[in-house]
């Protein structure tokens, strides 16, 4: 019997194993290797607050690509939301830990599913500390010693934990009052309001911290400090389609023909009262198939120049939030920063900050209590601690993009490519792995399209493998 085991229960993992097992047409062994606590949800639908929402109207979150209302019917059929307008609800942010249990009830129906076709299906409450690719197989070495073989495998791990920012005293990474991980409930617990807390980074993950610090009762200040300061845009004009730009679209654009072109539409948009939104969300159905017709120059001269700008543009949050962030800053609760951190050091009263203000161009000292790094996911593998994917760079089982972002592999296929750009049979990956082929890899819409064709690509693999034992016999 075929053996599969995914690595990482997230989203994207859970998902292909809804879509493996949906598709089967035969009995096989499916086990899948996540920490339990995050298992079928992953850490982005696992929050430790209820006011963390999703960042895409419930409308576009459905798990499944062929069924574009999914989400929306399962939040109407809901007791709570059963007297609400069904378009409001289609274009409202609806809580994380909502669309959690949502998954949650996909996977129970799933394994239903997988009992009445006699799928074996396993769930380990571990962590992968190595693997070896074998001739016909791969094997993981998992961290409570045992080892597991199987046919294909899967790497959804998803995204690292934050890299640890660059300072002269290193040493107080190791501090208590250090919170590498800002997705956890204790770098938001058990603070006193005598002294100010520090956030690294003002992305989502900042904006996420500060909502949970308030949740905790956290009444003291709140500082944060990036190299661009706090650029997040509101989402302003849902529902607004805007086609005149991929009309226009052609193949092979150069990154500065695709700039001076999204300008132009940017420029006409406004002129309407509009803001950029539109023009930009436009874009999303054709970013992978641009990403992958720039060259290596314009791949960096993008990560360089535009990576900031793109970010603002397309990681937006909803309108309340953003006005939330807004009233603390105007009253003092909030304080954003533009500029680097130079060096960290501990006494027993405090923690103290040494930062360069790229506004004044001075240097700076704060004293905070804590320190939350919110810089966003580590992407090159050198940098992430005690990872097996690590491992299997040093040991040239894959290799990274040049740009570092994640795992080279074929797109079409998923399989995991190795040194010498040749696929391993039966080693796949997809989602945030994929940035650096994809650059777009980590929303829920790009996910439910790939762990459906991973599963398609898989059911043809095995049947083409049964096709040639039987001529082989």
């Amino acid at each position: 019997m075929n053996k599969i085991g995914i690595i990482g229960g997230g989203f994207t993992g859970t998902m292909t194993a809804v879509q493996l097992i949906t598709k089967s047409t035969a009995p096989f062994v499916i086990t899948i290797i996540n920490e339990r606590e995050t298992f079928n949800k992953g850490v982005a639908y696992n929050p430790y607050s209820d006011k963390h929402i999703l960042n895409v109207i419930t409308g576009k979150m459905s798990a499944y690509p062929d069924n574009p209302d999914h989400f929306l019917d399962w939040v109407m059929s809901r007791h709570e939301f059963q007297d609400r307008d069904k378009t409001l609800i289609a274009n409202s942010f609806l809580p994380r830990k909502l669309y959690g249990e949502y998954l949650t009830e996909i996977w129970a129906e799933t394994i239903k599913i997988a009992e009445s076709k006699g799928i074996d299906v396993n769930v380990i409450d571990s962590f992968v500390i190595d693997l070896d690719v074998n001739e016909n197989s791969v094997s993981l070495l998992l961290e409570n010693e045992n080892n597991l073989i199987f046919d294909e495998c899967i790497i959804a791990t998803g995204n690292q934990i934050p890299r640890n920012p660059a300072v002269i005293n290193n040493e107080f990474y190791k501090s208590k009052n250090y919170y590498q991980n800002p997705w956890l409930i204790d770098s938001v617990k058990n603070l006193k309001n005598d002294l100010p807390v520090l956030l690294i980074g003002n992305g989502l993950t900042m904006v996420d911290t500060v909502i949970g610090l308030l949740e905790q009762g956290f009444k003291g200040e709140i500082f944060s400090i990036s190299p661009n300061g706090f650029n997040i845009l509101p989402h302003r004009h849902n529902g607004l389609k805007y086609n005149k730009l991929t009309e226009e679209l052609t193949d092979n654009l150069s990154l500065f023909e695709l700039v001076r072109l999204v300008n132009r539409h940017i420029k006409t948009v406004r002129e309407y009262g509009v803001s950029a939104e539109p023009v930009i969300d436009s874009l999303r159905p054709h970013t992978q198939k641009i990403w992958k017709n720039f060259t290596d120059s314009e791949k960096e001269l993008f990560m360089s120049r535009l990576r900031h700008l793109w970010g603002v543009a397309r990681h937006r949050i909803p309108l309340h939030m953003h006005d939330k962030i807004q009233k603390l800053q105007i009253e003092g609760r909030l304080h954003i920063n533009s500029g680097k951190i130079i060096d960290i050091t501990e006494s027993d009263k405090f923690v103290s900050v040494e930062y360069f203000n790229h506004h004044d161009h001075k240097m700076h000292t704060l004293n905070v209590s804590r320190i939350i790094n919110c810089t966003g996911p580590e992407t090159d593998l050198m940098n992430v601690e005690k990872s097996f994917l690590k491992n299997c760079l040093i040991k040239g089982i894959l290799t990274q993009d040049k740009l570092k972002l994640g795992i080279t592999a074929d797109t079409e296929t998923f399989q995991v490519l190795d040194p010498q750009g040749r696929p391993h049979t039966g080693l796949f990956t997809l989602g945030s792995n994929l940035k650096g082929e994809l650059w777009e890899s980590t929303a829920v819409n790009e996910l439910r399209g790939q762990a459906e064709k991973l599963a398609d690509k898989l059911k043809v693999a095995k049947h083409s493998q049964e096709v040639k034992n039987a001529e082989t016999l």
